[in-house]
């Protein structure tokens, strides 16, 4: 098991991480900015990157700024939005050959995260506000992809269950926001809010690859031209809701095969001492091809397409999904029940235990051979205010026993039923 020790520091209010190592021939640079998913913000902060990706003051021409890129020996550069708990987080990625394997007379490293800190603190502007036309067109993009969402059947019925069952929390929110607070924005109005985002949130800035933060230091102060007065900082914990009534709703559109979406209440998260307890208990209950609603559900009873669970660590909510045919609903949503009552009761084999702590197991191995992956890891850590290493997760996970994985499964209340069905036929 490798030895990952980050090293870390802070200019101007951003936090500063620095994994040296050799294990790669690239360097990994991850820049993480957090936000709290709100109603009146959510969609702006979306739409941010898409205009930054379009040009910066360096290069505020969209094909110079993509020519740039190849010039640095085709480094990549990209972002995501997604959300971690009731954070909306925004992750801007960029790969660069390390100066060792080139021949240049200025660091890789050092022109690479120029181009990265000016194209996501110094954009390409005009009369003091975003490209106008960079704006038009990148609500065009974004809009097609908060569209493909309702076109993909698993992810809109995920998304809707998520939606009803935390009605009332920001962890509602969609991270890419919504078209009709998208088509109000203004240019004028974005670069506001951009603005605000980019003073006032937590910016953390990770680099692995052969270099030191000694190194680094330097080069995020000179590349990142922002003048923070506050580091901003990750403070609000999920608030864990007891239920009172399980909630079911059917949503009926133009659909062939039903999706049958349950949420649940885990009342444990990324920075809870269970924590490797949950994630035992989602791996046996629908995580794995050997999981117990991958075996009972869609294999033994042929009751569903597919049959999955998914732990959210950080809001500490577990969701089902699965695909079935329209008339099995009452079936399948008794046989779900079953495997949740199961684990409740303790129904649990030496197969299910070994198998799942095997497979949990190599996935976290896995993930110390993707510098992304390193940097996801220990950003999880940042967010939930722990400190988690991957050999400690692992230790913790293959001590963890059956009356362990019981009595967690006694606090997982089932919130919401949501079914995804036909026109046709009644409730």
């Amino acid at each position: 098991m490798k030895n990952i020790q980050f090293e870390r520091g802070s200019v101007r209010n951003i936090r500063v991480h620095v994994l040296p190592t050799d294990q790669f021939k690239t360097y990994a640079v991850s820049v993480y900015i957090g936000t709290p998913l709100q109603e009146e913000t959510v969609t702006s902060t979306a739409f941010s990157p898409f205009v930054l990706r379009r040009g910066s003051q360096a290069y505020p021409e969209t094909q110079k700024f993509r020519e740039r890129l190849d010039d640095l020996y085709g480094a990549g550069f990209g972002f995501d939005i997604y959300k971690r708990g009731d954070y909306q987080m925004v992750q801007f990625r960029m790969d660069l050959i390390e100066d060792q394997f080139v021949n240049s007379a200025e660091s890789l490293l050092e022109q690479g995260m120029r181009f990265a800190g000016e194209a996501i603190t110094n954009p390409a502007k005009e009369d003091g506000r975003f490209v106008q036309k960079y704006v038009e067109s990148e609500k065009v993009t974004l809009q097609k992809r908060i569209e493909a969402i309702v076109n993909d059947k698993i992810r809109y019925a995920a998304e809707r269950c998520i939606e009803e069952m935390c009605k009332h929390e920001p962890y509602r929110l969609h991270p890419l926001g919504n078209i009709p607070a998208l088509q109000a924005i203004t240019a004028n109005e974005l670069y506001d809010r951009f603005q605000q985002w980019l003073h006032t949130s937590p910016i953390d800035v990770y680099v692995v690859g052969h270099t030191t933060l000694k190194q680094v230091m330097p080069i995020v102060e000179a590349s990142f031209g922002v003048d923070r007065q506050a580091a901003g900082a990750y403070t609000t914990r999920p608030e864990h809701r007891a239920v009172e009534d399980v909630k079911v709703v059917v949503e009926k559109i133009d659909v062939n095969q039903g999706k049958l979406n349950m949420g649940l209440r885990a009342h444990t998260t990324y920075a809870d001492q269970a924590y490797p307890t949950m994630l035992m208990y989602n791996g046996i209950l629908g995580g794995y091809p050997h999981s117990k609603l991958f075996t009972n559900v869609r294999e033994k009873a042929s009751l569903a397409y597919y049959a999955s669970s998914r732990f959210d660590g950080h809001k500490g909510i577990l969701t089902i999904q699965s695909g079935i045919e329209i008339d099995n609903y009452d079936k399948a949503v008794d046989i779900i029940r079953k495997q949740l009552d199961a684990l409740q009761a303790g129904d649990i084999n030496d197969m299910e235990m070994q198998q799942t702590k095997a497979m949990i197991s190599g996935h976290l191995r896995e993930l110390q051979d993707s510098a992304f992956e390193i940097i996801a890891f220990d950003f999880n850590n940042i967010l939930a205010g722990v400190e988690r290493t991957v050999p400690s997760l692992i230790e913790e996970v293959n001590t963890v026993s059956k009356e362990q994985i019981q009595a967690a499964a006694e606090k997982v209340q089932l919130d919401t039923i949501y079914f995804l069905r036909d026109r046709k036929g009644g409730e």
